[in-house]
């Protein structure tokens, strides 16, 4: 999986846009305002930031050991790191996923609301 096929798939997720708030290389991705994935287009290898429970994290760390990290600048209790090139596509994805539904669960009831009107 690259970079582009975390876009398409981030971006067919209902409430979601991308942005580059914080300079011209840091893609995020954000549903209903709330970032849930990220990444730096320039990192080689190419890798995103997902938003993890923090047991799962520890889990998946020891498991994919220098696959799954602790992501850089950011809460290594919350949030990993994923080399692309060294994870199956289906797991990324699956870990996308859970990302997301971390982000939505979180939400107001009013913004879930929002979005499942979309």
């Amino acid at each position: 999986m690259n970079i582009e096929d975390v876009r398409n798939y981030c971006i067919a997720k209902k409430g979601v846009t991308e942005e580059f708030p914080f300079d011209e290389k840091t893609l995020v991705f954000k549903v209903m305002g709330k970032m849930f994935v990220l990444s730096g287009l320039e990192r080689i290898p190419a890798a995103i930031n997902v938003k993890c429970d923090p047991e799962r994290s520890v889990t998946l760390r020891e498991e994919y050991d220098g696959s799954i990290t602790g992501a850089f600048h950011m809460s290594k209790l919350h949030w990993n790191t994923l080399i692309l090139q060294e994870l199956p596509p289906q797991l990324i994805t699956e870990l996308i996923d859970h990302s997301y539904e971390l982000v939505v669960c979180k939400m107001t009831k009013k913004l879930r609301n929002e979005l499942e009107n979309l």
